[in-house]
């Protein structure tokens, strides 16, 4: 172990390395700071890139936008009160108002804090317990692989926006999808119609920028946000943060990280809901709730140390079980598998080494954003007004570079306007993709170890499960009962928030 620690530290004695984890963090905060953009649009967009880069240079880079997009997200929150990312949405309640104070740069500096803190805790906790995980995953078999991609795939329907019937009928169209090809067990060709380039199956890439990058620039072609925000106060203004703002704040900071810890090591539920679970939990703890929605720092520093203390943990289900818990790790594991890194126990046994230098990058990502964050959000503040048609081109070309240079297939691009359209019909409709691209890239591994699982049963599958997996029935028991907890959790938290 203490041999990995000291391997994964050498390769990370690079100043390419750095470089590359500040460029991705600089090109995450910008891409979180401009209203209609988001950090799923960033890094699928340039997920290519880390194609072409060492695994130590390209999944840090990616590591970097991500971290950097969440936390861009509270600067036109806190500014002009829209959300950069979904993230951010908590931080709208009292950002704006701090602004109006004349406080702006406090809060900018709280939320730039606050995210640090949260974010360097969860990771340090994550590079701590991810290889003991690892090692108790490594002694499951396929019948538990099963078990627990079907309980993700129900918690990801459950927990993603939107209707529940839409969502199933989005996990049906990715599980169909991702059956396009040949099947894991037999190598059969199914579902090609007919076609000579839909025998290999289709390719993630094309897919995740479809999905995710064309929607988001056509609806940004609809909008005009640049109207909505022209003459806002996008200069920093008042005091710098000091201790005496910050220290009675860091119980709330360590509460919120604790609480965007655990959200995030759950697959599908996501920054939105920790940031919100974070205010809250501050609110209801504050001995002066009653300030909280006119400008408290505390209602700042809640929100962003919760959503950014979910990046850590969401690569404990990426790395130890190859699950996603959300959009943003589901282009991560994209960027492994286009490596060759096939996320799983296996992986620690295989690129011990590797894998902990990523996760000590993590933390390197943390106070690179406290660096950067501190001397460059003036300059990122600035940004927010930026007219979206001097960007929009440039992120379409790169789109389509993108997707063409991976494989130089003609037929990946094609690929990519028929999701862009898809995902862009669906937008419109209100069907959130998520459920969709989670179920295309998690269907193949349930397919094999169901396949697995129904050959070392021997023709009585009920028999072997009973008699000698007892974790997995353990597991296929809870799932029912734990699915429909998440649903009545969040069914009340919606009657609260329409309430209030």
């Amino acid at each position: 172990m203490l041999d990995l620690v000291s391997e994964a530290a050498l390769m990370l004695m690079r100043l390419d390395v750095i470089l590359m984890i500040a460029a991705g963090m600089c090109l995450g905060i910008l891409v979180g700071a401009l209203p209609g953009f988001t950090t799923v649009m960033a890094m699928a967009i340039v997920l290519p890139i880390s194609f072409f880069l060492e695994p130590i240079l390209g999944i840090p880079f990616l590591i970097g936008v991500y971290k950097g997009g969440i936390f861009g997200g509270s600067i036109p929150a806190i500014l002009v009160s829209i959300p950069g990312t979904g993230a951010a949405i908590a931080t709208t309640f009292d950002g704006p108002a701090l602004t109006r104070k004349g406080q702006s740069r406090k809060a900018l500096e709280m939320a730039l804090v606050a995210s640090a803190i949260g974010d360097f805790l969860s990771s340090f906790a994550t590079v701590a317990v991810i290889g003991l995980i690892a090692m108790i995953a490594l002694m499951i078999g396929p019948p538990e692989i099963a078990a627990i991609l079907i309980l993700s795939l129900l918690i990801i329907v459950v927990t993603s926006s939107g209707n529940f019937f839409k969502n199933v009928l989005m996990l049906l169209i990715g599980a169909l999808l991702a059956m396009i090809g040949q099947d894991p067990i037999g190598a059969m060709v199914r579902f090609d119609f007919g076609f000579h380039a839909l025998q290999a199956g289709i390719d993630l890439l094309p897919l995740v920028i479809g999905l995710f990058a064309i929607p988001e620039i056509l609806l940004a072609m609809e909008r005009r946000e640049s109207a909505i925000v022209a003459g806002a106060r996008t200069r920093p203004e008042g005091d710098r943060l000091r201790w005496a703002d910050l220290k009675p704040c860091m119980r709330t900071i360590f509460r919120s990280t604790a609480l965007g810890g655990v959200i995030g090591a759950i697959p599908g539920v996501g920054q939105v809901v920790a940031a919100v679970m974070g205010y809250s939990a501050a609110k209801n703890a504050s001995k002066h709730p009653e300030r909280f929605g006119k400008g408290e720092l505390e209602g700042v520093a809640a929100p962003e140390a919760a959503n950014n203390a979910v990046n850590g943990p969401t690569m404990v289900p990426l790395l130890t079980l190859g699950i996603p818990g959300d959009n943003i790790t589901a282009i991560l594991l994209g960027a492994f598998v286009a490596q060759g890194l096939r996320p799983g126990p296996q992986l620690f046994q295989e690129q011990g080494a590797l894998v902990y230098a990523i996760l000590f990058s993590m933390l390197i990502a943390c106070v690179l954003l406290l660096v950067i964050g501190y001397v460059l959000t003036p300059v990122f503040a600035r940004l927010v007004t930026i007219n979206k048609a001097y960007l929009v081109p440039l992120m379409l070309l790169f789109a389509v570079a993108g997707t063409y240079v991976y494989r130089s297939n003609p037929m990946d691009l094609w690929f990519m306007i028929a999701f862009g359209v898809f995902g862009y019909c669906a937008r419109k409709l209100s069907f959130d993709v998520t459920p969709l691209v989670m179920s295309f890239i998690l269907m193949p591994p349930l397919e094999y170890a169901v396949g697995q699982s129904i050959l070392l049963a021997q023709g009585d599958i009920f028999g072997y499960l009973v008699g000698s997996r007892p974790i997995t029935v353990a597991v296929l028991l809870v799932t029912p009962i734990l699915i429909f907890w998440i649903a009545y959790r969040q069914r009340q938290r919606v009657l609260a928030s329409t309430e209030t």
